[in-house]
């Protein structure tokens, strides 16, 4: 079975971060959807709630499993039986960085290749922290993010920009 391991933060989970997944699909007979928990990383979403969100966006894919890790990435992909780590690739700038952590991950776990899939030209300015900053002001974000999930989305960012602005009002009052 050729398993990929679609890592990420999914900060929140993006129509760009679904097209890479769903065509993942069509390349592997299983891939695992893995959210990063970094520790170090400040983010809008606990791990819990990213996993949830990510199992709602892809139900209508039945060889998508969501998950979870912290550590290595290339240790994770060895104890899922992994052969393959898919990534999304937005720009050049994106490349460098990938490709770099592609030859650690192969370093580190011999058999584990790195999948390089270009996003669609529809989804080269789209990251999870465009739709936050969108989202955090109030703008429009139901072509940005899978519509199952908007709602849920919309909520969190709009208290974080609530809460956020009460405390730059305070302090400039």
């Amino acid at each position: 079975m050729r398993i990929g391991v679609c890592p990420g933060s999914f900060d929140p989970v993006t129509l760009g971060h679904m097209d890479i997944i769903e065509r993942a699909t069509k390349i592997f007979d299983k891939v695992i959807v893995a959210v990063l928990n970094n520790p170090a990383k400040q983010t809008s979403f606990t791990v819990e709630e990213r996993v949830t969100l990510l199992k709602r966006a892809t139900e209508h894919l039945p060889t998508v499993e969501v998950d979870s890790f912290e550590g290595l990435l290339a240790d994770y992909a060895k104890l899922c039986h992994a052969t393959a780590i898919v990534k999304g690739l937005r720009a050049l700038s994106d490349f460098e960085y990938e490709f770099q952590m592609a030859l650690t991950n192969q370093r580190l776990n011999k058999g584990l290749e790195t999948v390089f899939l270009t996003t669609s030209s529809d989804n080269m300015f789209l990251s999870s922290s465009v739709v936050k900053d969108i989202a955090r002001f109030g703008g429009d974000i139901s072509t940005l993010v899978p519509s199952c999930i908007l709602n849920d989305i919309k909520q969190r960012l709009r208290s974080e920009e609530r809460r956020v602005g009460k405390e730059c009002r305070s302090r400039w009052s």
